[in-house]
């Protein structure tokens, strides 16, 4: 049976440890963890998961620059990006629909309830 593989874009390694732990327990999933962009973006095309969870502020390079990278590559423009932010105002969410990614997850979420919006925002 084929696994789901996400990476998982995060500056807060804790939080980071508790959404794979959820995801992988809940689902099954299989949960690279990053703690920054530039890594991220330096294992991103050899590892080519099925799916993208990326924090917004992050040190260094924000997810939206992230995103913006992903989007200049081949090999990785086409992967689901869900953006993980605590940025909740209109203008905000109305600014990553424009951006094209597959959904957004407002911060602080639900660890145990993360894995099922996850699941429906990408049609898993």
């Amino acid at each position: 049976m084929y696994t789901k593989s996400l990476l998982l874009i995060d500056d807060e390694p804790n939080l980071a440890s508790v959404i794979a732990v959820c995801l992988e327990s809940f689902k099954g999933w299989s949960v690279r963890v990053s703690n920054s962009g530039k890594e991220a973006l330096s294992i991103v095309e050899s590892l080519q998961p099925d799916a993208i969870l990326l924090d917004v502020m992050m040190p260094e390079m924000d997810g939206i620059q992230v995103y913006q990278q992903l989007q200049t590559n081949s090999h990785t423009q086409n992967i689901p990006v869900i953006l993980l932010t605590a940025k909740v105002q209109t203008s905000d969410r109305e600014q990553f629909a424009k951006l094209g990614v597959a959904g957004t997850i407002a911060k602080p979420f639900d660890p145990i309830a993360i894995a099922d919006q996850i699941a429906q925002l990408l049609n898993w």
